[in-house]
């Protein structure tokens, strides 16, 4: 029911003029630079900025649209940001803002990266990161927790967490397949005990309103997001060679087995698993960049995760620091060209990784717009997010083995490193502090260990 304050403001507000596309984009652009927080930081911000402060879209327009980008792989965030610009200003206002949301995170990741690479194993940097990387451990695990708190409801869904975990951790099964099974018995479950798989862990429809929306709750979907066919594989055909070219000219010049080739097709694959949003693919991307193709160490990963959850945009840009580090360390064009290659792999991985979502917001949205109101999630994707839960507990117990036992469970084991995980860990879980903050404490904490004491 509405509360009666935000009844008096639906009275009292007028209805906000129509927004420019200049003007909106101005917007796009100053979200990409302040998208702090992951993704639930990020809804949380553009919640705020765009229902209840400039009222561009209603409450209950906004949930939906959210709900239709956590069906989707890909990060949730930015799907949703380009949702909304796409509702705003058609196909250019969407391109804006599902760009630009990326961007500046791009740029800022590439100098990162660079200066990782130059200065990393400085004493006094290289001390940073030592305090850094227990905070990461505590990282995965707060997801693993926060993820699992929403979705594993009943022991059927704790059943398939434990299975995905064993199923990675000890059969070394690869994320895709065990995405597939999960999958597969979501489906089976909705058709047999369709309770049990009832509580994926989605948006609710909600009655709060803060004044009259640019994009109401009864407002009819504009012109341009009617669905029709053509549009549709008009659309899908626009992506499809978008896709199709860059990879044939990395064939033509690079062949299949050149670095800028497989790192292109392997994040292309990635893009298509993040189902569950960042964390449910790093382990994905962590057995393929790490153990299969050996572009970036374990510890490198473990940094390069550490910068994603510093920076502004989608956590998955985490993605770019792998391929400019793996594109460093691989030069394509002779010795000298280190820099070039890590820059290339990082704009043409960004490219791979994000495309997808660009065009399954744009070919989808038009037919979830004409049924607003009525979406729901699916068993399989129930399904699918349990397993989620016990990938990412391997992915902190593998990186917390990497880090607490540098040498291998042989050599001697780091005490310090492991206290400061737990203490990381209970601020994030039981004293709910920001993570930005918990990883500053941790990068003080290890440079006074390490240069100080």
């Amino acid at each position: 029911m509405t509360s009666p304050n935000n009844s008096a403001l639906t009275t009292a507000s007028p209805a906000p003029l129509p927004v420019s596309f200049w003007l909106a984009l101005r917007f796009w652009l100053k979200l990409g630079f302040f998208s702090f927080g992951g993704p639930a930081g990020q809804i949380a911000l553009m919640h705020q900025e765009l229902v209840e402060r400039r009222r561009w879209i209603s409450d209950a327009r906004f949930l939906h649209a959210l709900n239709y980008c956590m069906v989707l792989p890909g990060p949730e965030a930015q799907q949703l940001a380009t949702y909304i610009g796409w509702l705003l200003h058609k196909t250019r206002g969407g391109i804006a803002a599902g760009v630009l949301f990326v961007l500046p995170s791009l740029g800022i990741l590439i100098g990162l990266s660079w200066l990782y690479i130059a200065y990393g194993q400085v004493s006094w940097v290289a001390a940073i990161f030592y305090g850094i990387k227990p905070a990461v451990v505590a990282i995965v695990l707060q997801a693993a927790h926060r993820i699992g708190g929403r979705a594993l409801k009943n022991r059927y869904l704790w059943a398939i967490a434990g299975g995905a975990f064993l199923a990675i951790f000890a059969l070394h099964i690869p994320f895709p397949a065990i995405v597939l099974c999960a999958g597969l018995l979501g489906w089976l479950g909705g058709r047999w005990a369709p309770s049990a798989f009832a509580v994926g862990g989605g948006h609710r429809k909600s009655d709060k309103s803060f004044g009259p929306a640019l994009i109401d709750d009864h407002t009819p979907p504009p012109e341009h997001a009617g669905f029709n066919w053509f549009r549709f594989g008009l659309i899908m055909l626009t992506g499809a060679l978008l896709w199709a070219l860059p990879m044939g000219l990395l064939l033509v010049t690079q062949g299949w087995q050149g670095t800028l080739t497989q790192m292109s097709w392997f994040f292309t694959k990635a893009a298509l698993l993040t189902f569950g949003g960042a964390y449910a693919v790093l382990p994905y991307v962590y057995q393929g960049a790490v153990g299969h193709y050996g572009w970036v160490s374990p510890s490198q990963m473990i940094d390069g995760l550490a910068l994603g959850e510093t920076t502004p945009g989608p956590l998955i840009m985490v993605v770019a620091f792998v391929a400019f580090v793996g594109g460093f360390s691989h030069p394509v064009w002779g010795a000298n060209s280190a820099l070039s290659t890590g820059v290339v792999a990082a704009l043409l991985v960004t490219w791979f990784t994000f495309l997808p979502s660009l065009i399954f917001i744009l070919a989808g949205a038009p037919l979830i717009e004409s049924t607003h109101g009525a979406l729901k999630f699916t068993a399989p994707l129930t399904a699918i997010t349990a397993a989620v839960v016990g990938v990412i507990v391997n992915l902190a117990l593998f990186f917390a083995w990497h880090l607490f036992w540098p040498l291998g469970f042989a050599g001697e084991f780091d005490a310090l490193a492991a206290a400061m995980a737990l203490a990381a860990a209970v601020a994030l879980v039981v004293f709910k502090r920001p993570v930005a903050q918990v990883i500053g404490v941790c990068a003080g904490l290890g440079w006074l260990i390490k240069c100080v004491f």
